[in-house]
């Protein structure tokens, strides 16, 4: 039997206060529910299973659409230096992209909403991304987020293009 990772179940974000990004996520962004908040959580089995010495948790899932969430986690216990998210350019920074069918009409929504974006929307029509329309924003808390307008997928052009890569990649052993 091999591995198969079928789709993305969800991504998490820690929080520093789950009510407020709540309002965030859900009545700014519009994100169903997909449990209610939970009580706080810990014990040894929940330190083991998340790697964080006396962990207290609590959380929260969002439906992204029909087969993904987004699971909003607040520690009791984080560190109380820890208000600054990791800057996107230091390793294991990550965000999250929501796709939306049209990113100048979500622009507009959010910011009627009081987002503020980084930029306008950035359009891209040659090379790996052709086709993306997008543009960052943060959360309450300053964590990353990016809206993505997929305008078209030149399928065939990534085909060839993943095909080259993997035929001249660096052995793993070179690297």
């Amino acid at each position: 039997m091999s591995l198969s990772l079928d789709a993305v179940h969800h991504t998490a974000i820690i929080v520093k206060n789950l009510d407020k990004s709540i309002y965030f996520y859900h009545d700014v962004l519009g994100l169903a529910f997909s449990n209610e908040p939970s009580p706080w959580f810990e014990g040894e089995g929940l330190s083991k299973g998340v790697n964080v010495p006396d962990a207290k948790l609590r959380q929260v899932s969002l439906w992204v659409g029909k087969n993904s969430t987004l699971e909003l986690i607040e520690y009791a216990n984080r560190p109380a230096n820890n208000d600054t998210p990791i800057q996107q350019n230091y390793l294991g920074a990550m965000h999250m992209a929501f796709q939306v069918p049209d990113i100048n009409a979500a622009v507009d929504e959010l910011r009627a909403k009081g987002v503020e974006f980084y930029s306008e929307p950035n359009i891209v029509d040659e090379g790996v991304l052709a086709g993306w329309r997008w543009v960052y924003f943060h959360d309450p808390d300053g964590i990353p987020l990016e809206l993505v307008e997929v305008a078209y997928y030149n399928e065939d052009e990534r085909k060839v293009g993943i095909a080259e890569y993997l035929a001249n990649r660096p052995s793993l052993t070179d690297l």
